[in-house]
């Protein structure tokens, strides 16, 4: 195919404001995904857009396997879906108040919740 760019799961995106660090999670627009590696505003970075990824969870979020979960951008860190929250995916394990991280299967793109 002549029009084959790359293969989907990993895409290739300018690093927002900010810049980003090898495994974090990032939003450029409607694409949530994890960062493959640091890298400085607006430098081409390689973003994971689909998998199970081990991600920070809000302290007090309570989750339930299989359960929809949300980016929280300010905080940077899974919450359960809300207004100004990014739907990425869900949880592929349990957590429950007090657990600092979760496992998520992303869904690849998603909008901010108004």
């Amino acid at each position: 195919m002549q029009n084959y760019i790359q293969k989907g799961d990993v895409i290739t995106v300018p690093a927002p404001a900010g810049g980003t660090v090898s495994g974090e999670g990032v939003i450029v627009g409607n694409i949530f995904g994890i960062a493959a590696y640091a890298a400085a505003v607006g430098d081409p970075l390689e973003l994971a857009t689909t998998g199970v990824y081990q991600l920070p969870k809000a302290t007090a979020a309570v989750l339930t396997v299989g359960a929809r979960v949300a980016w929280d951008n300010t905080a940077k860190n899974i919450n359960v879906p809300g207004a100004g929250r990014f739907p990425v995916g869900i949880a592929t394990e349990a957590a429950g108040n007090g657990i600092t991280s979760v496992a998520v299967r992303l869904d690849g793109v998603g909008t901010v919740a108004a």
